[in-house]
């Protein structure tokens, strides 16, 4: 019994194209395994707080949409944009259209308090601050005299 599924005949395909799937730099490029550009994140991590920072320049604050439904957090975009020109005497049609998307998902601790989430946009860069609970966080260090 083998456990590689695949075929002995084609199997030169195959491995190329798992090759060039692969991100041989270590998860640095921003290109899923189907090209959608995804945009890079930042997480940091506060004694008050947790604050995501997501690159995503030439987007309009309208085009993003952020979602929170049980411990998932996630953030989205989708922009269609088409550009249709016709010149009747000339019989010319041209019709350009892009269309992009992302999202992007996040499991949150325990330690968020869900309703104070807040998000602001400035010069592509999109910023969710994330609170913590009062009894989640991290309280500075004292000693106790011992009597």
């Amino acid at each position: 019994m083998s456990l590689n599924n695949r075929n002995e005949a084609n199997w030169l395909p195959i491995v190329l194209n798992d090759m060039l799937k692969t991100d041989w730099l270590g998860g640095t490029t921003n290109i899923n395994n189907i090209g959608t550009i995804v945009p890079a994140v930042n997480i940091l991590e506060t004694e008050d707080n947790f604050l995501i920072e997501v690159a995503v320049p030439g987007k309009a604050k309208k085009d993003l949409i952020i979602e929170l439904e049980n411990d998932m957090l996630s953030i989205s975009s989708e922009e269609k944009e088409e550009n249709k020109t016709t010149h009747e005497n000339e019989r010319f049609n041209r019709t350009n259209f892009t269309f992009s998307n992302f999202k992007r998902v996040f499991g949150l601790p325990e330690s968020v308090d869900r309703e104070k989430i807040s998000a602001s946009y400035t010069n592509g860069i999109l910023e969710i601050i994330l609170p913590k609970l009062e009894e989640a966080k991290d309280h500075t260090k004292r000693f106790i005299k011992i009597s």
